[in-house]
């Protein structure tokens, strides 16, 4: 009896989390990560939508006199969840990104006195801003919803690829909207351009707003149709304007249909009737006011609001189901939350046309691909981007045309380096779209590989970018050309590779042994007298004194040498030679996990933090992020699958701050979505995955052929977190990798799980070791 009450019991807590929700949206949280290192916004999107229409809770500028305010940093997507306060709805917002911009076109329900300023948290009353309790909000794919509790206002948002669209819900017949074309985040006094606004009629408005920003020169166009007519409307200029012409005889700011400034600030009164409901649909463009008209009618003409919410849903849905996988509610929450994340950038930049403004700013128009925007490509091409690869290889094989699109209007001959809104904002360092480049001709894609090749060799090439010509001359960017040449170093030399490799796999014998010595570059930087990357001096001294643990100003970004010291993915086993051999490099891995590293050495860099810390390994920042695999090609390789999982449980977590640092859209949750498979792209731009242990106990992918690859992890928990054995197809398998062609041709991995490390269950055949420039 006691094992048929067993038995019972394990087919109740089997079941549960299917019973828990049919629905793989229902498993998705986006408040995780809305605060602290997260920065993702719980708003209302659509898969790689170009509008993202959030709530943004605060308005602290970028800078005040000149003046960089440090708690702007926090606002990175607008949305805090610690604020109780909302200032409006903006439509575009960047995904979990260490430095921002955007929150156009912000509009506020409100009732009662007007006001035209957005207040400050702790006096709310003085301006439109609300405040608002998590109790009434609601997030999920495609919706948002909360009370604005000011004025007793709900609020109702979801989206379209093009189009954000609100419904708001007053206590009584007066109702008002607040258009504020000055916010912005990521603001600052002078960041907005231009605005203009038009009333077409009284349910029509048009207009768009030019701000200088991250993006340099950003044109956001926009058509707002409303469901009812505007009774009366108004404006303020915030700018001190000493001409205006003949303007004068006007007095423009009420009912006046032509509106245009730098400091704009309008608002719109609503007819008085027994319908209390307001709708507006606000659809966007970067070409013209007649591309975001069009982008309405196209997106949203015909269908209600619940009809548009269970669209929005519905595309979530599809989405996510490529993946169906089991395990406890937390772990399936998590698994297809970060999934979600890998989802909303890169977004859609064009109109349903087909045009787009260009890096130019010229407009074009794409012709058999989708124009895609949002490349933080320093974060994404190590994993993002290869799990595209796999799961969306249409919309990668667009996102690099769109790349290589970039590279033909670039005047510098560049890919895309960090790049959003028809503007290259040069963030970060390397040149990455390389790698993104490199990485589709490997797998496959259909892209012109001879325009591929081209735009990569000319990327790498450009003499005035970021040392790329003391590392041409010398080998190595020296300290005085830049405080962050070493880590610049170590990134062009595996970006070197890719092209090195790609060249290979094209059969350009010309180039080849040029990026192969390249792709070397990183020994320059290496003092082998402790075997660790050091600054070095353009005379090739090193720079004396030194740290090995500070992050700041010792020839490493965001990183210190004992992280960057291991990022030679292109070179692993050539790295261990520079370490002393196997078992020092082995020690130095230990040590990089267990050792303690003191909040004085990363007191000066904002992206890392004590939340992102395992030891001295930085997972809250990528560099590291390839690092608990390298065990893979030494005698020890159990020990990555000991680590990947301390990673996942203490770096990911279900809740509020349930991410460890920056998602920088979509990277962080792209190593989850890898590991939890058990594999990983140490070196993208090969066709190998490298293994390491699954986290979930199954996990099915259907692939855009129609093929399955299954991932069957048996008896695998925290304890059994160690392979015992592992099969693919039925057949044992040795190997430490696998191969991009297996993994698209479907079919099972099977991993027995155990307590314990199987030291035998992995070859130590050089064929069964991942490849690596040095033999």
């Amino acid at each position: 009896m006691k094992n048929v009450k067993k038995t019972l019991l394990s087919i109740l807590v089997l079941s549960s989390v299917t019973m828990l929700a049919q629905k793989k949206t229902d498993f998705v949280d986006p408040f995780i990560g809305t605060t602290k290192m997260g920065h993702t916004f719980p708003g209302a999107c659509v898969p790689f939508g170009g509008v993202q229409l959030s709530p943004d809770t605060d308005t602290i500028p970028h800078s005040i006199n000149g003046k960089y305010q440090a708690d702007a940093y926090k606002y990175c997507a607008g949305y805090q969840y610690e604020d109780k306060t909302i200032v409006g709805f903006s439509h575009t917002h960047l995904s979990g990104t260490g430095h921002s911009d955007l929150g156009d076109i912000l509009i506020m329900p409100t009732t009662g006195e007007l006001k035209l300023n957005p207040g400050t948290a702790d006096n709310t009353d003085s301006g439109y801003r609300s405040r608002y309790s998590h109790s009434t909000e609601k997030a999920t794919p495609g919706y948002y919803e909360v009370v604005l509790d000011d004025y007793k206002v709900k609020a109702q948002l979801t989206a379209t690829e093009h189009t954000g669209i609100h419904k708001y819900t007053f206590p009584s017949a007066q109702q008002r909207i607040i258009l504020d074309m000055v916010h912005g985040i990521y603001n600052y006094d002078g960041k907005v351009l231009w605005a203009n606004l038009r009333v077409e009629n009284d349910t029509l408005l048009t207009g768009y707003r030019i701000t200088r920003g991250w993006a340099r020169t950003n044109y956001t166009y926009f058509a707002i149709s409303l469901s009812k007519p505007i009774k009366n409307y108004g404006h303020i200029n915030k700018e001190n304007v000493p001409y205006n012409g003949f303007w004068r005889k006007f007095d423009v700011t009420k009912n006046f249909p032509e509106i245009g400034g730098r400091g704009i600030v309008a608002y719109f009164d609503f007819d008085d009737n027994t319908d209390n409901t307001l709708e507006l649909r606000v659809g966007i463009s970067a070409v013209s006011t007649l591309g975001a008209i069009a982008n309405l009618e196209h997106d949203t003409k015909g269908k209600t609001f619940d009809q548009l919410v269970a669209q929005a849903e519905n595309k979530w849905e599809k989405e996510l189901s490529v993946f169906d996988v089991q395990g406890s509610k937390d772990q399936m929450t998590m698994f297809y939350t970060s999934l979600y994340h890998t989802m909303i950038n890169p977004s859609i930049y064009m109109d349903v046309d087909g045009q787009y403004r260009g890096l130019d700013h010229n407009i074009h128009k794409a012709e058999g691909f989708t124009n895609y925007t949002v490349f933080s490509l320093w974060d994404t091409y190590r994993a993002l981007h290869p799990l595209y690869n796999i799961f969306q290889r249409a919309r990668n094989t667009d996102m690099v045309k769109s790349m290589l699109a970039h590279y033909q209007q670039s005047v510098h001959g560049m890919l895309p380096v960090w790049s959003h809104m028809g503007n290259e904002n040069w963030c970060m360092i390397g040149y990455h779209g390389v790698a993104v480049v490199g990485d589709a001709i490997a797998k496959g894609l259909p892209i012109d590989k001879a325009l591929g090749l081209k735009a990569m060799m000319s990327s790498a090439n450009v003499p005035y970018y970021d040392g790329t010509k003391e590392y041409l001359e010398l080998g190595y960017v020296p300290y005085e050309k830049s405080r962050s040449g070493s880590s610049i170093t170590l990134e062009y030399a595996y970006d070197d590779w890719v092209i090195y490799n790609t060249a290979k796999l094209m059969n350009d014998t010309k180039d080849v042994d040029t990026y192969r010595k390249r792709a070397l570059n990183y020994e320059n930087v290496f003092d082998k007298n402790i075997g660790f990357a050091r600054a070095k001096l353009a005379d090739g001294k090193w720079k004396e004194p030194y740290s090995l643990l500070n992050t700041h100003d010792e020839g490493f970004i965001e990183g210190n040498s004992w992280n960057y010291s291991l990022y030679v993915p292109q070179d692993v086993k050539g790295l261990i030679n520079q370490v002393g051999g196997d078992k020092k490099f082995v020690t130095r891995l230990d040590s990089l996990f267990t050792m303690h590293l003191p909040d004085e050495f990363f007191a000066n860099t904002e992206d890392v933090t004590r939340e992102g810390l395992l030891g001295n390994y930085v997972h809250g920042n990528e560099p590291s992020h390839h690092v608990a695999y390298m065990y893979m090609w030494t005698q020890q390789p159990w020990k990555t699958q000991y680590w990947v999982r301390e990673i996942m449980n203490k770096m990911y977590r279900p809740g509020i701050d349930g991410l460890c640092g920056n998602d920088d859209c979509g990277q962080m949750s792209a190593w989850y979505i890898f590991t939890a498979m058990g594999f990983y792209p140490v070196t993208p731009g090969s066709t190998q995955y490298i293994i390491g242990a699954p986290y979930l106990p199954s996990v099915k992918l259907t692939l855009e052929s129609g093929k399955v690859l299954e991932i069957e992890a048996k008896g695998v928990s925290d304890t059994n977190r160690y392979i015992k054995s592992l099969t693919f197809n039925g057949k044992p398998y040795t190997k430490r990798f696998i191969e991009h062609a297996d993994i698209m041709s479907g079919g099972k991995l099977v991993f027995e799980m155990t307590n314990k490390p199987n030291k035998s269950a992995f070859s130590n055949e050089p064929q069964a070791i991942p490849q690596s420039l040095s033999k």
